[in-house]
């Protein structure tokens, strides 16, 4: 059935607007706002899950996009966490599973002479008095030597540190430098320190300036995001960082848009851990921080995405420095 000149002429309006609607909603899934990565290194602990805080309590997710290679991000087990060993008895190390794959082994070689599984063993009965007696001083010790390994282990890293910020706080410079009552303890370890590092220098000690650096520089890089300012995030990121950064302007700028960030405000944060590898001192901070966030059309102007109330949200970051140097941004992490 055909419809009339007049029905058609009616319907094409409709049709156009929920074609632009469409395109709209289009453009605003793909314009998505400030960046959510979760990419960056950790160095040895890439991909190790930096432990929660009281700003964090939610686990963070997994490094998505690392240049890290896998070999140098498996870090050594953290202190308290038993290292993997084969399962089942026969599976074991050293004398007692040696004695135990012995005894079995002429216990099969007996069932196949035909003298049962026991046979075997007759030959050697003689012996096992002196390797019980082995066994019993070989055991001893080992438990000396787990006893004497577990007293000079180095002293545990900066698990948690005091907030940064509470909401309202004053500057963490004048602070009082006590601990506060967002701490949390028990948490983190120290990363095996590299040949290069002096003995002793695993642990690392985050300052009150240290925090101010890290409340400014994340101000800073959402600002120079924002204005696209390449050079001055190179100031401010590791050259990995600043190639995701860099992905994330091209991909706005393909499709006409600008991501403008601003008021930005950290509210409130603490340290996950810090360590030292090699040359290079590490730190991830938990950061809950609110900023304005707008996707708007790059010729026009016209608003896209977003709005004028603040959006919140959590975040792990952790910077990196030279012995001496400044803090960069290596790895941002969202939280679960």
């Amino acid at each position: 059935m055909f419809r009339d000149h007049k029905s058609r002429t009616g319907f094409r309006p409709l049709m156009m607007l929920l074609a632009a609607a469409a395109t709209l909603a289009f453009v605003a899934i793909e314009a998505t706002a400030a960046p959510r990565m979760n990419a960056g290194s950790r160095g040895n602990r890439t991909n190790v899950a930096p432990p929660p805080t009281a700003t964090a309590p939610n686990a963070a997710r997994p490094i998505e996009r690392t240049m890290t290679t896998p070999s140098a991000a498996t870090p050594a087990a953290r202190p308290g966490t038993p290292a993997t060993q084969p399962g089942g008895f026969f599976n074991r190390t050293g004398l007692l599973g040696g004695l135990a794959a012995g005894f079995l082994g002429a216990g099969l070689i007996g069932l196949l002479m035909g003298n049962g599984l026991a046979g075997g063993l007759a030959g050697i009965a003689s012996f096992i008095g002196l390797f019980l007696q082995v066994g019993i001083v070989a055991l001893i010790g080992m438990l000396v030597w787990r006893w004497w390994k577990g007293r000079s282990q180095p002293a545990s890293a900066f698990a948690s540190g005091p907030a940064m910020r509470d909401n309202g706080a004053q500057n963490v410079g004048a602070q009082n430098a006590q601990p506060q009552s967002s701490f949390l303890s028990g948490f983190g370890g120290v990363a095996p320190a590299a040949s290069a590092a002096p003995a002793g220098d695993a642990a690392i000690e985050i300052k009150p300036s240290d925090y101010d650096a890290f409340e400014r520089t994340l101000g800073e890089v959402q600002t120079a995001y924002s204005n696209e300012d390449l050079g001055a995030l190179r100031l401010r990121v590791t050259p990995e960082m600043l190639s995701y950064y860099s992905e994330e302007l091209a991909a706005n700028a393909s499709r006409g848009v600008v991501n403008k960030l601003s008021d930005i405000k950290l509210l409130q944060g603490d340290l996950a851990e810090a360590w030292r590898e090699g040359m290079d001192d590490y730190a991830t901070v938990a950061m809950h921080y609110q900023q304005t966030d707008k996707v708007v059309d790059r010729a026009t102007g016209r608003l896209i995405e977003g709005g004028d109330t603040p959006d919140q949200g959590v975040e792990y970051w952790t910077f990196r420095r030279p012995q001496g140097g400044a803090w960069m941004v290596s790895a941002i992490q969202q939280t679960n």
